[in-house]
């Protein structure tokens, strides 16, 4: 039975592959399901994490990128059917991890033998591993580890992100909709490169953002608040 790691290049993920390798647990591919919208800092400690370990990380992508998805897909049934692109994720409608996680996954997974699932799921998320599979193991979950220590772990072991989790609490895909304000504000202010990005993408489809936002209300609201601040 091969043992398989779902690393998504995360604290958690990253500090349960390191401590596996660590204990000298069987690992025979650690797989990385790419959406196309990662942040680069994730880009880059994915082949930091790759060079320290000494072994590849297999890579995972759908036919198409995630834009082509968002905004150019041609919907093929329902009352939509003919629309292009599935638009912004919402919570009820979290379209970009089905296709790029679930999907993808489950896809490699039928390609091979019996497997072991390795999940990087911290001691303090506690709902999640309720659901588990039987084929899935959450270490990290089972050894007590939290989120802050599968940081300060990963810290110590030299994987910093560039920052990103000093700026925000998720490093997911920069773009998604489902951020508090708190982090676009941080989006905006420390990576305004992506911020115009996410500019150009809200003028691709109908359904804007946000339910009550456009980036572009975002991008005036923020502004204003820069200017109050300076004022201030």
């Amino acid at each position: 039975m091969k043992s398989i790691v779902q690393f998504s290049g995360g604290k958690d993920s990253t500090c349960m592959l390191l401590m596996m390798l660590e204990r000298g647990m069987q690992i025979d591919d650690i797989i990385f399901c790419d959406t196309t919208m990662e942040f680069p800092a994730m880009y880059e400690h994915i082949d930091k994490v790759e060079k320290y370990i000494g072994r590849p990380i297999t890579r995972l992508k759908p036919p198409h990128d995630f834009i082509y998805y968002f905004a150019q897909y041609p919907k093929k049934r329902g009352k939509n059917k003919g629309k292009l692109g599935y638009g912004w994720p919402r919570m009820w409608a979290r379209w970009c991890t089905r296709l790029f996680k679930i999907d993808l996954t489950a896809k490699y997974l039928r390609c091979g033998s019996e497997y072991k699932l390795y999940i990087g799921i911290a001691r303090d998320e506690p709902k999640r591993p309720e659901k588990r599979m039987k084929n899935v193991i959450h270490p990290l979950y089972d050894w007590g580890i939290t989120e802050s220590m599968a940081l300060q772990y990963c810290y110590n072991h030299g994987f910093d992100w560039s920052g990103l989790y000093e700026q925000f609490r998720r490093v997911s895909c920069w773009c998604c909709p489902l951020q508090p304000l708190n982090e676009l504000r941080e989006l905006r202010k420390f990576h305004p490169e992506l911020w115009r990005k996410l500019l150009k993408m809200d003028d691709m489809v109908e359904h804007k953002f946000k339910p009550d936002w456009s980036v572009r209300h975002l991008e005036q609201r923020f502004a204003m608040e820069d200017r109050q601040q300076q004022l201030f």
